[in-house]
């Protein structure tokens, strides 16, 4: 349905978008920003059929429209090699299982290491020049799937999607302590702990936050659970900080109160990341394996 040609992507137009116009298939169907419209405009950015035509036009089946997507953009990090372990991946998204111990994105222009580096050089190394998009966040310490959009289309499509709750992201944690019910809803507004630059707290005050769990092995090892968990609305830490709060804190996350004996880090990993493609509507679902000792090998068994 897509190709990609140098800067440019091109749709084959399929038969349920015959009749609209190509302003409607921007603004309604992919509701595509008004920024990114007006830039569309002025840069003469959409084609159709090779030509520049009134955005009125009608479609028809088979016409192919180009748009400019991948026009170079600012890049105000610096690209750098990395190891990277795909999960999925075409014209528009990338979906990396992430290491532990690794920052998402730096912290400042100069800094490197991190994953934000690393996808800027992949992208890089395949001709692609556009700022790196990540649409959800991991702690340093947390591993597993995280997702990128490859241009400004793709981006703020996926942004809408996940403000709206349409990309689901699936948990694993080792917690301390035997999980006696096994399944939960854990609703507790989550906010800044002024004692500590870092930390987050449940506060009366702080931000609307509810985690669902589910107990996957209630006796995992030495007095440790095995849970899954998901986010209606992801805060920072919210896994660690409920979990800690309903006196199962995660293993190896001495921020929250964890022990450091069984791991070296929070025992938490993203193992599944389930959407539908904003263009194509197709179901993609990403396993993401575990790489280090800090969870089974086989902890996508559940899965």
């Amino acid at each position: 349905m897509t190709t990609r040609k140098g800067e440019w992507i091109e749709f084959v137009i399929p038969p349920d978008w015959q009749g609209h116009s190509i302003e409607r298939l921007l603004k309604e169907t992919w509701g595509v920003p008004k920024r990114l419209m007006h830039q569309f405009r002025i840069e003469k950015g959409v084609k159709l059929n090779g030509q520049v035509i009134p955005w009125h036009t009608l479609l028809q089946k088979n016409d192919r429209l180009q748009l400019w997507l991948y026009k170079p953009e600012h890049l105000d990090i610096v690209p750098q090699y990395r190891e990277l372990e795909i999960l999925w991946e075409d014209e528009h998204l990338l979906v990396i299982n992430k290491e532990a111990g690794i920052d998402v994105h730096p912290t400042e222009q100069t800094k490197t290491e991190t994953l934000t580096n690393a996808v800027a050089f992949y992208l890089q190394s395949q001709g692609i020049f556009t700022k790196v998009r990540h649409i959800h966040r991991l702690d340093r310490d947390t591993s597993g799937a995280i997702l990128f959009a490859k241009h400004a289309l793709a981006g703020a499509m996926l942004d809408r999607m996940l403000e709206q709750r349409k990309i689901k992201r699936t948990y694993v944690a080792l917690v301390h302590g035997i999980v006696k019910k096994k399944t939960g809803t854990i609703a507790a507004p989550i906010g800044r702990d002024r004692h500590h630059p870092t930390r987050r707290r449940v506060s009366k005050t702080g931000a609307s936050a509810v985690t669902h769990y589910r107990v996957l092995d209630p006796s995992f090892q030495q007095q440790t659970s095995l849970v899954e968990l998901s986010l209606d609305k992801g805060r920072t830490h919210q896994i660690r900080v409920h979990m800690s709060y309903i006196g199962h804190p995660l293993v190896g996350d001495t921020l929250y109160g964890g022990s450091s004996e069984q791991a070296q880090r929070q025992a938490l990993h993203a193992v599944k990341l389930s959407f539908s493609h904003p263009f194509t509507n197709d179901p993609i679902t990403c396993i993401a394996p575990v790489r280090d000792n800090v969870f089974p090998k086989d902890i996508t068994r559940f899965y």
